[in-house]
């Protein structure tokens, strides 16, 4: 498929390494013009200036999306450059460890604050905007396959999480006569440069950790950050149709399944 996204305006919340730099390619490929929010100036600024290079319209904008104000400032600047917002990912995310036990009031707060409440308010700032315009619009939420329970030592982020996918059919439902269609990706097991420096330092993983995971894993590989950004590009596109209010597990375990 080609020009999924043709002149669409997409804003992505941790645009700058990870998954949300590999959706933001496949954006560009597809014709969106790009806004990238996060916090790493630096690291914007380079992926930026690396779609602007392949021809697309992409632009950085510095924003700690844990904070309300600066979240809603994002999706103010996109509006600012191009007079509206089409579409919106949220792919931001903080997977640092704690379990139900040892998990301190401040951690909880900082990933209710990334993980959950800066979607929230980046989704009502983009809504707002379609709805003002009466035009149609999409969102992606990436959620998490530990939004069904994760592992005991993912407690805060577990909680996060699973509220996101709530949100994204809550928002979904309020907004389907709107035209605005909102889904979420519960990613499972993925080779993204977060999960590689959360090995490293939290599980003490050496450095041929990916292929020894992959040889136990049923595809055996773990899921690849292209494959994923072009599904996501895919939800954003008409061609997913009416879609809406879905949250699809990626992932090769299947809930539920047992033996």
């Amino acid at each position: 498929m080609k020009d999924l996204l043709t002149g669409k305006v997409l804003l992505i919340s941790g645009g700058t390494q990870g998954l949300g730099a590999g959706i933001a390619r496949a954006a560009a490929r597809e014709g969106a013009r790009l806004v990238l929010a996060g916090r790493n100036t630096e690291r914007g600024e380079q992926v930026a200036a690396e779609l602007r290079s392949t021809g697309a319209d992409a632009v950085f904008v510095r924003a700690d999306i844990g904070d309300v104000p600066q979240a809603r400032a994002a999706v103010v600047a996109t509006v600012e450059r191009h007079g509206r917002i089409d579409c919106l990912v949220n792919a931001a995310g903080l997977t640092t460890r704690g379990t139900i036990l040892d998990t301190t009031p401040e951690l909880f707060d900082q990933h209710i604050a990334v993980n959950l409440r800066a979607p929230f308010f980046l989704m009502q700032a983009a809504i707002a905007d379609m709805v003002r315009r009466g035009e149609p619009g999409t969102i992606v939420n990436v959620i998490s396959i530990d939004s069904h329970g994760g592992q005991a030592f993912l407690a805060p982020y577990v909680a996060a999480k699973a509220g996101l996918a709530g949100l994204t059919k809550n928002a979904a439902h309020a907004h389907r006569w709107d035209r605005i269609r909102i889904n979420g990706l519960n990613m499972g097991w993925s080779a993204t440069d977060g999960e590689d420096v959360t090995q490293r330092h939290a599980h003490d993983a050496g450095p041929d950790w990916q292929r020894e995971a992959a040889a136990r894993l049923p595809m055996g590989k773990l899921g690849q950050v292209d494959e994923i950004a072009d599904f996501v590009v895919f939800l954003l596109s008409e061609r997913s149709g009416v879609v809406t209010g879905s949250v699809i597990d990626w992932d090769q375990n299947v809930i539920g399944g047992l033996g």
